[in-house]
């Protein structure tokens, strides 16, 4: 779990993060009234201790803490009266590889009459998405594709009018209007969207058929340094398992130094300051570079099959249409071997979320059903790259088209009680509606994400399914403690990150104030029941980036 840190003082009404990306108040929507019973904090407790006892051994992906994990999981909502999700079974076999890279040759450019030989992880950093025990590129032509970012609906095409087969694609990080002080402008202003992730960059660099996509490293909008990309990079990076082994990918695709993207531009006779501010503005032109790049590497691959976990509380009326709620079983493992602790025991992150689908789902069945099916998805895989969840997303058990939406249960807050929730990715969809209904009748206020630069929206489990059209929310326990205020929810969240984020420290302490999960499991079940109970589709406010997904899903047959 990638989890954000809020700033003393940045608290926000809802009101306000409902300015963000359009308008999301609809009078359309039908938004049931709530009762919410009593949510079992015993089952709560109970499960996390238990998840991250020693003995389920981090809830390592392949490991006996899985085969632990799962068992426990059956058992709960099987006592609960769930159904599993996935005809007969509660699993969804979940294939994955591993593809390590070694033997890196030097990034060799040519510049003109002059040759540039880079240093791995010093210089750039590159991988392969593909399945080959081999990665090379030859005398690759680079192009300068500005921000590398394809949207229609915004009248926006940095590649339009260039050939990218065979090429490699030279992207600056971010989005176009990262640095304006507000949050309007063509890609919401400061707040990043997706195409200014580099996931979205790659993706579409394969799609306009480049042979390698290179993404020009800046600290500032890319929110973090060269050495979380030189760290992150290195090593095995896993990869849902696809049936053409990776071959629609791009041959590599990696990270440069600012400096070195600057002496490539130089070389060609560009300046890196005239194009980066080209790339601004809407018609920019890919600009071919008089360089090229080569470079080779091997690969070690490893494939194994691990499981994601699937529960149902089949709908009344409408059993065919459902509300998802997601939370990631899995954590680290042993990841610190040597250490006298060496067991990441994953307690907050993510034991508390799981065992917060055990609780809910317990709620709801004691409650009745929904006219809708609530269904329980616990993934697999998110600390190797929200892999569980993506394999779900591109192979979905049960429709996206006819999945109303979600919430996305990731590390609960164990500060004690709050005024408020922070809500990762406010303003996109019109299931603000339903979480502002919530948070009226319970008495609390939101909280936008106070960095919205970093894109945090785009790195959790719920992204799996929102790049594919489906609605979701993202919801943190809040910092504007009722005791102490955002100094005393900030100082918890410090604590937490610097001694126990990733960290064998991440253990079931006894004396834990649950008062504060209490209070936003009622939110989390408002939000589940109300979707339920609901004869609405809510939907991306228009001009979001997953806006036209969603539309061409619900036009399908069957579909919203």
């Amino acid at each position: 779990m990638f989890r954000h840190f809020l700033a003393a003082g940045a608290a926000l009404s809802l009101a306000a993060c409902n300015q963000i990306g359009g308008d999301t108040a609809s009078t359309d929507l039908d938004i049931p009234e709530v009762t919410v019973p009593e949510i079992s904090l015993d089952t709560m407790q109970a499960a996390t201790k238990e998840l991250s006892s020693d003995e389920y051994e981090g809830r390592m992906p392949g490991t006996p803490g899985e085969e632990k994990t799962l068992a426990y999981l059956v058992a709960q909502f099987e006592a609960a009266g769930l159904k599993p999700g996935n005809g007969d079974s509660w699993f969804q076999d979940v294939p994955l590889v591993e593809i390590t890279g070694k033997d890196f040759a030097p990034m060799t450019v040519k510049v003109g009459d002059e040759t540039m030989n880079l240093t791995y992880s010093d210089d750039w950093v590159g991988v392969s998405y593909r399945e080959e025990r081999t990665t090379t590129i030859e005398d690759s032509e680079i192009v300068f594709v500005g921000y590398g970012i394809n949207a229609p609906e915004k009248g926006w095409n940095d590649y339009e009018g260039v050939d990218m087969k065979g090429k490699t694609a030279l992207i600056l990080v971010n989005d176009p209007d990262f640095d304006t002080e507000g949050l309007d402008g063509p890609f919401n202003g400061k707040a990043m969207t997706y195409y200014g992730r580099w996931t979205y960059k790659y993706e579409e660099a394969a799609r306009q058929g480049a042979t390698a996509a290179i993404v020009i490293h800046d600290t500032e909008p890319a929110s973090y340094g060269w050495n979380v990309v030189s760290t992150s990079w290195s090593g095995g990076q896993g990869y849902a398992q696809r049936s053409d082994g990776g071959a629609d990918q791009t041959v590599m695709n990696g990270w440069v130094q600012k400096g070195v993207a600057e002496k490539i531009l130089t070389g060609s006779g560009q300046d890196f300051d005239e194009l980066s501010a080209a790339a601004k503005v809407k018609g920019f032109k890919a600009v071919p570079l008089d360089a090229n790049i080569s470079t080779s590497f091997t690969n070690d691959i490893r494939s194994f099959t691990t499981k994601n976990f699937i529960a149902m509380l089949p709908g009344s009326e409408a059993p065919d249409e459902y509300v998802l709620h997601t939370a990631h079983w899995d954590h680290l493992g042993r990841c610190a071997v040597g250490e006298a602790d060496e067991i990441c025991n994953g307690a907050i992150d993510n034991a508390t979320g799981t065992a917060a689908l055990i609780a809910l789902a317990q709620a709801h069945a004691e409650a009745g059903p929904t006219r809708r099916t609530q269904v329980f998805l616990a993934v697999t895989a998110e600390e190797q790259g929200l892999l569980g969840s993506e394999y779900y997303g591109a192979n979905p058990v049960l429709p996206l088209a006819q999945t109303v939406g979600g919430v996305n249960l990731d590390a609960l807050s164990l500060a004690g009680p709050a005024k408020d929730v922070i809500i990762v990715g406010p303003g996109k969809s019109q299931l603000d509606a339903y979480l502002e209904a919530a948070l009226a009748a319970e008495g609390r206020i939101g909280t936008p994400n106070p960095v919205p630069e970093a894109g945090y929206f785009y790195r959790s489990d719920h992204f799996s399914f929102a790049k594919r059209g489906l609605p979701m929310l993202y919801v943190e326990g809040g910092e504007d403690l009722v005791t102490g205020g955002t100094e005393a929810g900030k100082a918890w969240q410090d604590a937490y990150r610097e001694n126990a984020y990733h960290a064998p420290a991440d253990e079931y302490v006894d004396d834990w104030d649950w008062t504060g999960v209490a209070q936003d499991l009622r939110i989390y079940y408002r939000l589940g029941r109300t979707l339920g109970d609901s004869t609405s589709w809510p939907n991306w406010n228009e001009g979001d980036e997953f806006r036209a997904l969603r539309d061409e899903a619900c036009a399908a047959d069957g579909g919203c």
